[in-house]
């Protein structure tokens, strides 16, 4: 009973395209929109150097066992590769395994960091902040060296 009250004040999530551009992530992720998985299905030494924060990381060599275990067939998904045609593959490998709500993220990682999407990794955690971002180090020292003068 529950369940049928808090479907009419919840709106249902529109089923995700079979391709979508990066934006349509970002926007979801920023407002907090139900629940779904982005999938890196490059290597795992690429992805532990970057990656799109809170991705999975499933090679697509171990995509269809590992998929299985882990996600809801119905989840929504937003898979990206090494470029678009790593992609394509994944996805159809998902959707032939009975996965129903796959789409290819268009450009991948690579446009998701040229429109400032979050990212994480070994090499991204060295990649000097950015004008617009919350660096903490470089707040106290302005402060510091305000306070001095």
């Amino acid at each position: 009973m529950a369940n049928n009250l808090m479907s009419g004040i919840i709106a249902q999530q529109p089923p995700i395209e079979a391709e979508s551009d990066v934006h349509v992530v970002k926007s979801r992720l920023e407002w907090g929109e139900p629940a779904f998985t982005i999938l890196d299905v490059r290597d795992r030494s690429i992805y532990n150097e970057g990656h799109i924060m809170g991705a999975m990381s499933m090679p697509i060599d171990e995509l269809t066992e590992r998929a299985a275990i882990s996600l809801d067939t119905s989840r929504d998904i937003y898979i990206y590769g090494t470029n678009d045609g790593q992609t394509t593959q994944a996805a159809q490998i998902l959707r032939s395994a009975g996965f129903k709500n796959v789409s290819q993220l268009k450009g991948g990682f690579g446009a998701w960091k040229a429109i400032g999407g979050a990212t994480e990794g070994i090499i991204e955690s060295r990649t000097p902040a950015a004008g617009d971002d919350y660096n903490v180090v470089s707040r106290i020292q302005n402060h510091i060296e305000t306070q001095q003068k």
